[in-house]
């Protein structure tokens, strides 16, 4: 359903200072509009009828407000209803008052010098995934705020082995940016545990994640990490919301918001039974606002779109250009796909077919993870390293390691790629492994391990974004989960003392990404040629030689010279491991070296 609406360019939602505060309100069809102030006892303390000038209603309120909650009762369409505010920036754990916030009043010490990270190059980004609550809600590691933000400006947090966990672990580790899974406002859907993709209002923190203050609680953990020198991205749902009837959306303005198909029933090409419409003006706007707001007040380094295939490009090029506005290194990337079938035309969307219509976003590179692993559709299916090492698993790999994207790729421009092959949705890469390992019969743990540790190599030497998810490099197991958005801290938590068990795999991950970071721009720059050995193959980047090996046999390539050998079945490191003569790949594990000139 179209509405033809008046649009407004000005600022909405409840600007408060000191002194007072302005609220504004976009309801174009709207009779009346009526501001109610609540105290924190939820008593009713104050009522303002807001003055309608061409569809936004605004209002002013002396006074120091913060603190204060608010709802609205918006009359339209013959019927009285009460209302939340879109531009929130701070809401009540329930959803059903909004609470106003001066924010220049709740920020950490010394947040005015904050600034986000130098980051102008985004393949030197690795990612590294994570949920707030999974990173600190296990007994083996020895977190106070446990499953609060809090837990993340943590310091001296370690596992019963004496490990350091939390920022400074990640960190160590050679992560540049860390992604929070959704931190803002969501319904938990009647349970104590979700992963947050069941949004409600887009700018306030979620009470779930904070204590006391979340505004200050979250601005405390990207200090935090800027401090050390890692990056913040938000993942933001602006596809979709939780309840469409409950929403502050649609019981502000009916049928404006939401996506509808020919039959005027809600569309849900989200697979969550609504899609935001984000094409039409105001829904833009409230998008492209949103964005804004939360990159200038939280100095975020940059946001992942989730289901971004429902976003109209246009709506993501508006964000773009104003985003770069306050940040010129933000990073850009999300899913180029959608949940479900959208009436949007497929032209409009951002999806990978249009990622050239999106030159500065990054979408996730599947074909790049399903040819590594197997698909994620199928858990005992086989990719390059765990059993299906044929050409059509191979060409993607060949893609990723090059840049050279073939011409039914999506893009030309490798920056455009994020490469994974783990993340929260599906089985971890450790379940995978296990799950089709076990159908072929062998649930040998030691060839997990290494498979695992051929996966990583392929990401961390690839072109592109390099990207993990939180205990990927711990063998993180969810006991073959596949979509544990609900299933508690048992199956979610991370379960540090794994670092013990599997510390020549974290070990292995952190000497890749050391690889990456000395490396990257010389392999980059080089020529690259590729060539099979046995059912394996090399490539060579100038003086560089890498070789894949999926079998269980050693290869040798005939690369003549003498090499620095900076990685192979057992240790990866960005200083040479030992000098060789000739090359030699041992069973299912990768050779990293440089020719000696």
């Amino acid at each position: 359903m179209m509405i033809d609406v008046a649009e407004f360019n000005g600022s909405l939602g409840a600007n408060c200072t000191e002194k007072g505060t302005i609220f504004r309100v976009w309801q174009p069809l709207a009779k009346r509009i009526e501001l109610r102030l609540y105290d924190k006892s939820r008593k009713l303390i104050k009522r303002a009828v807001m003055r309608n000038k061409d569809g936004v209603f605004e209002c002013r309120v002396r006074g120091d407000l913060d603190g204060v909650l608010y709802d609205l009762a918006v009359t339209r369409s013959g019927e009285t209803v009460t209302c939340g505010d879109p531009y929130a920036k701070g809401v009540t754990a329930d959803g059903r008052l909004c609470v106003l916030v001066n924010m220049r009043r709740h920020a950490p010490k010394n947040w005015q010098n904050d600034r986000p990270i130098a980051f102008p190059d985004p393949e030197d980004a690795v990612i590294y995934e994570l949920s707030v609550r999974d990173l600190s809600m296990d007994e083996s590691a020895g977190f106070k705020n446990r499953g609060k933000l809090a837990a993340l400006c943590e310091t001296r947090s370690a596992n019963s082995h004496g490990d350091k966990v939390g920022l400074s672990y990640i960190k160590k580790l050679g992560a540049t940016h860390i992604q929070l899974m959704p931190i803002f406002d969501f319904d938990l859907d009647g349970g104590e545990y979700n992963w947050g993709y069941n949004p409600r209002f887009y700018n306030a923190v979620s009470a779930y994640y904070s204590q006391r203050d979340g505004v200050s609680e979250l601005r405390a953990v990207v200090a935090a990490a800027h401090k050390k020198g890692l990056g913040v991205v938000a993942d933001v749902v602006y596809n979709h919301v939780f309840d469409v009837e409950g929403s502050v959306f649609q019981r502000l303005f009916p049928g404006y918001f939401f996506r509808t198909d020919d039959t005027g029933e809600l569309s849900n090409g989200s697979g969550c039974g609504n899609e935001f419409a984000s094409e039409r003006v105001m829904a833009r706007k409230f998008i492209v606002d949103s964005l804004v707001f939360l990159a200038r007040e939280y100095h975020l380094d940059g946001f992942r779109f989730d289901l971004m295939g429902l976003l109209d490009l246009e709506t993501l090029r508006e964000a773009e250009r104003k985003l770069r506005g306050i940040n010129p290194d933000i990073l850009l990337y999300g899913e180029g796909w959608t949940g479900g079938i959208s009436p949007l035309s497929e032209s409009r969307r951002a999806v990978q077919k249009n990622a050239r219509a999106l030159p500065n976003y990054a979408f996730f590179n599947d074909r790049f993870r399903d040819a590594v692993k197997g698909s994620v559709f199928g858990e005992k299916d086989c990719g390059y390293v765990n059993g299906a090492a044929d050409e059509w698993h191979f060409e993607p790999i060949r893609e990723a390691l090059s840049g050279e994207l073939g011409e039914d790729f999506w893009t030309s421009d490798p920056r455009q790629t994020i490469n994974y092959v783990e993340c929260h949705d599906n089985l971890t890469l450790f379940d995978k492994l296990k799950a089709s390992f076990n159908s072929l019969h062998n649930e040998d743990h030691a060839r997990i391990k290494k498979a695992d540790k051929m996966a990583a190599a392929l990401v961390f030497l690839s072109r592109g974004t390099a990207f993990l998810q939180a205990g990927q490099e711990l063998l993180r197991t969810k006991n073959g989960d596949g979509n544990s958005y609900k299933s508690g801290d048992a199956v979610n938590s991370i379960k540090w003392n794994a670092l013990e068990e599997n510390r020549d795999v974290a070990d292995y991950y952190r000497g890749l990404i050391a690889i990456r970071k000395r490396f990257r721009r010389e392999m980059n720059s080089a020529a690259k040629t590729f060539g099979h050995v046995g059912e394996g193959f090399v490539m060579t980047a100038g003086d560089f030689v890498l070789v894949v090996n999926p079998t269980n046999e050693e290869l040798s390539p005939s690369v003549a010279g003498r090499f620095k050998v900076f990685a192979d079945a057992e240790r990866a490191s960005n200083k040479a491991l030992y000098t060789a003569e000739r090359l030699c790949c041992a069973g299912y594990s990768i050779l990293f070296a440089r020719k000696i000139k």
